[in-house]
């Protein structure tokens, strides 16, 4: 039972994996040629293996940006080195498992196959021809698909032996629990410039200029790269894009299903194995015996293996014009389904939405033209790159192209104009002066080049050009040092055992913080400074032109009751159990790749890459 729990999720995977991957892939000169990329000692990796992890990567990357992914940004990122990493570490558990005899049974392998519910038949039972129906339309047979199948068992045997089990000491724990939830009972009083029992004086030049000197850090400008470059990006060129009317409309017709939908509905089956069947559950509902849910579950099942999601008249056949008919949360039948007689239950109703061609022409138009200013730019790359080669500054691309050139000083933390791409500010942190400009992609589509012209050192600004700062500066720090004058003698009282009432202070605040908590407006050194003081301690933190006096009163264990405390115990356990599993099995992947050995075939990796370009 322990090895159907841990495999049964791996075995989705593959599927979802098949289906995703053969559908386009076996039709390509690959097939029949080339049958493995590399090999982990005695475990093949399949071509078909890396060509479903190439294209499931980068379906993946398109997810999250939005947008296309060529292959030559999917190398950019390093897509085909982690998809092979992951192929080897698979590989790996393939070989252990091969060299030390480790398989799973054929009684153990049919009860994984015969629990898939894809391969299930109406009554809820096993079918062979589902099965046999099923594997025909991955363009696999029994004995191919059982096979990996026996492999994935096996290999989740090995990593389990890692995965499983393992816990963190509960000393671990404790430490940590005790740092995150120590409580302080604290006390403090906030002066400000209005509770200065002295004028402030007002800053002379000298006075001025001697803050300047003493706090160059504050004044000096961060080392900046001077750069030059050309840039070129869809949105700079969509004015000179044109969408003539035929391609709105193909377009318009291509999504016609987004912009013009029918009533449909939301619905849920539960098929039964005959009429009689369905007759006598539809009979429980209406007396009241049995809710939709109870039926559910006597069958077997969650809610979620009933859900046919949103439906059209035109899915439901010959029931769909009760179900139609049918009130949202009401429950009719038994009517005829394509799998058996059937209870329907509605849950709500979406009415018919129709977008005109007049009305989704703007959106369209946007799409459409920023779509192919992207292609005109990627069109473009080659002869920036052919210009390049041939000598062509930065300022030649600008004369001779489409591409706008610009200069920057740039530093860290920029996010201004073409710093704002994160593709810009990793290529100008590493660039140096002897760098070959190149094209370089933005995250848009967008295309740049870039030359450095100089690195300018940290620079201490005059302070003529920052005399309104040096002011500002100077005067909350002279606000501080009074206030601290003024109250030294109260700091001593308050140590010594006196209130804040006895002292003359108003108290501001008082709470039993933990290392997690937050006081509002405090200065970023509260917390931490009121973990390193002893009960008794009184400390005084500037704040903007403002002091904080503050007293520790008590210290105290972490509360048990605490809620939020027994959530961060049962997450420590879990994320330390869990890295330090993943830690082991990363460790005996490494080790047996190392023993086994890793070979490549360098010639079939170029031959699934040509299938994406």
């Amino acid at each position: 039972m322990a090895a159907k729990s841990i495999t049964k999720p791996l075995v989705w995977i593959l599927m979802g994996l098949l289906i995703l991957g053969l559908g386009g892939f076996g039709v390509t000169s690959l097939s029949g040629t080339l049958r493995t990329v590399g090999t982990v000692g005695e475990a093949e990796i399949s071509v078909q293996d890396y060509f479903q992890g190439l294209q499931n990567e980068i379906r993946a990357a398109e997810a999250d940006s939005g947008e296309s992914i060529s292959f030559a940004k999917a190398q950019q990122r390093n897509i085909p080195e982690r998809v092979m990493g992951q192929l080897t570490v698979q590989g790996a558990l393939d070989h252990e498992t091969i060299v030390n005899n480790i398989s799973v049974g054929d009684a153990n392998l049919a009860d994984q196959i015969t629990s898939m519910q894809q391969f299930t038949g109406p009554g809820g039972e096993f079918d062979r021809e589902a099965y046999r129906f099923a594997l025909d339309r991955l363009g696999m047979n029994e004995s191919e698909f059982e096979d990996d199948i026996r492999r994935e068992i096996a290999r989740s045997f090995v990593q389990a032996a890692v995965l499983s089990g393992v816990t963190m000491p509960e000393i671990y724990t404790d430490t940590m629990l005790q740092y995150l939830g120590e409580q302080r009972g604290i006390e403090w009083a906030i002066l400000g410039r209005e509770d200065l029992e002295v004028g402030l004086p007002e800053p002379d030049d000298a006075d001025l200029a001697a803050f300047h000197s003493e706090n160059e850090a504050m004044f000096t400008r961060p080392e900046v790269k001077r750069i030059t470059y050309a840039w070129l990006t869809p949105e700079m060129i969509l004015d000179t894009v044109e969408v003539d009317e035929q391609a709105l409309r193909d377009a318009y017709e291509a999504r016609r299903d987004e912009f013009v939908q029918p009533e449909r509905r939301l619905v849920e089956r539960l098929v039964f194995s005959d009429t009689e069947a369905a007759e006598a559950a539809m009979a429980r509902l209406d007396e009241g015996e049995a809710s939709f849910e109870d039926l559910v579950a006597e069958r077997g099942l969650e809610l979620a293996d009933t859900d046919m999601g949103t439906v059209e008249a035109a899915d439901l056949g010959e029931a769909a014009e009760t179900v139609f008919e049918a009130a949202p949360s009401e429950v009719v039948g038994p009517l005829p389904s394509s799998i058996g007689p059937a209870l329907f239950r509605v849950n709500a109703v979406l009415q018919a939405q129709e977008t005109t061609f007049e009305e989704a022409e703007p959106e369209l138009r946007d799409i459409i033209a920023a779509d192919r200013a992207r292609r005109v730019v990627e069109g473009r790359v080659d002869a920036v790159d052919d210009l390049l080669a041939g000598g062509a500054t930065i300022e030649d691309l600008g004369a001779e192209t489409a591409m706008r050139v610009a200069s920057i000083d740039w530093h860290p933390g920029m996010s201004e104009d073409i710093a704002a791409y994160e593709g810009f500010r990793a290529a100008a942190a590493n660039l140096s002066e002897d760098d070959y400009p190149e094209v370089i992609e933005l995250e848009d589509g967008g295309i740049f080049a870039m030359r450095l012209d100089e690195v300018v050192p940290p620079t201490l600004q005059p302070l003529e050009e920052v005399r309104d700062a040096v002011n500002a500066a100077w005067t909350e720090t002279k606000i501080n040092e009074l206030l601290r004058e003024q109250v030294a003698g109260k700091v001593g009282r308050l140590a010594a055992g006196e209130s804040f009432e006895e002292v003359e202070l108003t108290v501001d605040g008082s709470e039993e913080v933990t290392r997690r908590g937050f006081i509002e407006e405090a200065p970023q050194e509260f917390i931490e400074t009121v973990f390193g003081m002893e009960v008794g301690d009184v400390e005084v933190i500037n704040g903007n032109g403002r002091i904080f006096v503050l007293k520790l009163n008590t210290v105290q264990d972490p509360d048990p009751e605490d809620g939020d405390l027994q959530q961060i115990d049962q997450f420590l356990r879990n994320e330390t159990a869990g890295g330090l599993s993943q830690d082991l099995f990363q460790v005996l992947a490494n080790d047996i790749r190392t023993r086994a050995g890793v070979n490549f075939d360098q010639g079939a990796l170029n031959a699934v890459h040509n299938n994406f370009q």
